[in-house]
């Protein structure tokens, strides 16, 4: 059973999405974990500033079982999540995968950023060793999906992302953002992507700190700005009028204690801030402060909400497309089943055909009787092959169950057989 478990920004506030995301170094054990459970057969963990899902196929377990594992490894109480957490099977779990993919299912309609972490999130269960050919397949269609979506559709039209609302909403807080300076925490695609909104803005100057210098550097050198490590965090601060940041770190990159020391120096000039983070890299403590405006990723939905208008058509038509994608990935999904169930039929018969043949040599090289031995290699043949099919078609016709007396009827005795080499005219 394919299973996708989840939770989202529609579903819980920041406070426990923070909770249940799993950072980069957890991925691997965690991964490692979920695939080891009995009942798990495949597993993928996407974890984002907006969502954590688990994508599963599952042998006799449920979401229950998915549900348990994701409490015990963060260690929260079960009823803490069960409230917020919704899941998905079989083929409405194949929608949603592709919903995701396509920026249907964000707080962002249509944004890009998430079918990139999608494929990182796939590219680290390859790496695990946890995907088998059911995700494999579901995720190279899901991706497929997305191409199709973005080349067919204009869900990608209107440049509207996380990062641009939050520099849209710096914007409405100073009268001339041209005159202010900001400071930018981390250096991934969501900083670099403010980044360059900040830059078509106009601001004044920008400083960009990160873990590793270098690409804080990269990232400073392309947008005009100044690179520091986060030992240098705490005089930044001083100069900045916009702070956003978004890292990766489980702990906060910001505290109370820091940013009151920063405002004294500032002589109290107000500082707007935005977390993208999840986990948080800003004290919620830090919004208490005067002169402090802090918003979290939550408090960008009223931005984001004004250009969800301009895609919903979009939106609509993408709807279609993957509601006839999931009809698709379901037939193929079928057919490999049955593609299955005739290799398995195949490989029995073929272990039927070579005991009947291995007695027949063992009765020719006695010097037995060829044709006897042929009729009798035909007899046990048939008597073999066909003995198993016809006690469960007597069981089944004692049962009355008509429903299997009929497929087998269409499946045994419809079907053309196969001329013997010698019959068949050379062409």
């Amino acid at each position: 059973m394919l299973l996708v478990l989840g939770i989202n920004h529609t579903t819980a506030e920041i406070a426990v999405r923070e909770q249940v995301a799993f950072g980069s170094a957890q991925l691997g054990v965690a991964l490692d974990e979920l695939r080891s459970l009995p009942s798990v057969l495949e597993a993928s963990i996407l974890s984002t500033c907006n969502r954590t899902e688990l994508y599963c196929v599952l042998h006799g377990g449920s979401e229950q079982t998915v549900l348990d594992w994701l409490a015990g490894f963060h260690r929260l109480p079960i009823e803490a999540l069960r409230e917020c957490t919704y899941h998905y099977r079989e083929g409405e779990a194949a929608r949603h995968m592709m919903r995701v993919a396509c920026g249907l299912d964000s707080m962002v309609l249509g944004e890009p950023q998430i079918l990139g972490q999608l494929k990182e999130a796939y590219h680290r269960a390859r790496e695990q060793q946890s995907l088998g050919s059911d995700l494999e397949r579901l995720f190279q269609h899901t991706f497929a999906v997305a191409k199709q979506v973005r080349s067919e559709t204009g869900i990608g039209e209107n440049p509207v992302s996380v990062a641009y609302a939050a520099v849209n909403l710096a914007g409405r807080i100073f009268d001339d953002i041209r005159r202010s300076r900001a400071l930018l925490i981390g250096a991934g695609e969501t900083i670099e992507l403010v980044a360059r909104h900040l830059k078509k803005a106009g601001i004044q100057g920008i400083i960009v700190a990160n873990r590793t210098r270098e690409r804080a550097q990269a990232l400073a050198d392309e947008v005009d700005g100044v690179a520091i490590g986060l030992d240098e965090l705490q005089s930044a601060l001083v100069c900045a009028d916009v702070v956003i940041s978004s890292t990766g770190s489980p702990m906060p990159m910001l505290g109370k204690g820091m940013v009151e020391t920063a405002l004294k120096a500032r002589k109290h000039r107000p500082v707007f801030m935005v977390d993208i983070a999840v986990p948080r890299d800003i004290e919620p403590q830090v919004g208490e402060l005067d002169d402090i405006f802090l918003y979290t990723i939550d408090d960008l939905n009223e931005v984001i909400s004004e250009n969800r208008r301009s895609r919903e058509s979009a939106a609509a038509q993408a709807e279609e497309i993957i509601v006839s994608n999931v009809s698709a990935w379901q037939h193929e999904r079928r057919i490999r089943g049955a593609g299955d169930l005739i290799r398995r039929h195949r490989q029995q018969a073929e272990g039927v055909r070579e005991e009947a043949e291995a007695q027949a040599l063992a009765q020719l090289a006695q010097g037995q009787d060829p044709e006897t031995v042929i009729r009798r290699l035909s007899q046990q043949l048939t008597n073999r092959l066909l003995h198993g099919t016809t006690l469960r078609l007597r069981e089944a016709s004692g049962a009355q169950r008509q429903d299997l007396v009929a497929a087998a009827e269409e499946l045994l005795l419809d079907a053309p057989t196969p001329a013997l080499e010698s019959e068949r005219t050379p062409s």
